[in-house]
């Protein structure tokens, strides 16, 4: 499990970042301002930071003569959307820059990607008696290997990446099977309903009334 040290001293955006990543599976630490922040890079590890410019104490930018030597990916996440200032925050050795107001889900997107590049990503996807090795792409149920269709295994995968998120249809087509959404339900629905049942989900993944699905974390 990856830890993530959130910095961000709106607690309503801290909050709202820690719960939703603690729910996609993250070990999550939480500070709300720079000179608490760096008493607790310094004392633990973590895998990534996600750091806001605007901090009192010390900002962003002058926390990131701490956190280089360290190695440690960082994305800033700030309402400054200035180019001189996503400029400045990569060239002081930012990984990325996410701007305020952002989705849940584009974050988790960006964390996967910059854990995978530093290599510090889970190999392993869990939820109850499900988990899933990404390394090799076995899902076991129970200990038992469950076969799967790729597309399947991919809905899965994204399910449990964004689990206790209301999903729409056209963001879970667009993100599995990687093209444009035609209105047309059946082609997710199929592959919806064939999941639940193989892996026992009827209670687990559930559909959200004019929206698409969401799985949760508890039955």
């Amino acid at each position: 499990m990856s830890k993530i040290l959130i910095v961000e001293d709106e607690i309503p955006i801290a909050s709202f970042m820690q719960t939703g990543l603690t729910a996609a599976g993250y070990d999550c630490a939480c500070v709300h301002d720079g000179l608490t922040a760096a008493d607790r890079i310094e004392q633990e590890s973590f895998d990534l930071i996600l750091l806001d410019v605007m901090l009192p104490g010390a900002d962003g930018f002058e926390l990131m003569d701490l956190i280089r030597p360290m190695n440690i990916p960082v994305i800033f996440i700030t309402a400054r959307s200035a180019v001189s200032d996503r400029v400045t925050g990569l060239r002081l050795g930012a990984d990325d820059y996410l701007v305020k107001p952002f989705e849940l889900i584009e974050l988790i997107a960006r964390i996967e990607a910059v854990l995978r590049r530093h290599h510090k990503g889970t190999n392993i996807l869990s939820l109850g008696d499900v988990a899933v090795h990404l390394d090799s792409r076995r899902v076991l149920l129970n200990g038992q290997s469950i076969d799967l269709t790729n597309r399947e295994y991919e809905l899965l995968v994204f399910f449990l990446k964004n689990r206790d998120m209301a999903l729409f249809r056209d963001t879970i087509y667009e993100r599995v099977w990687q093209g444009e959404y035609s209105g047309d339900t059946r082609t997710i629905d199929l592959h919806v309903l064939r999941l639940r049942r193989k892996l026992h989900w009827e209670e687990r993944l559930v559909t959200v009334n004019r929206i698409g699905y969401r799985l949760n974390s508890e039955p």
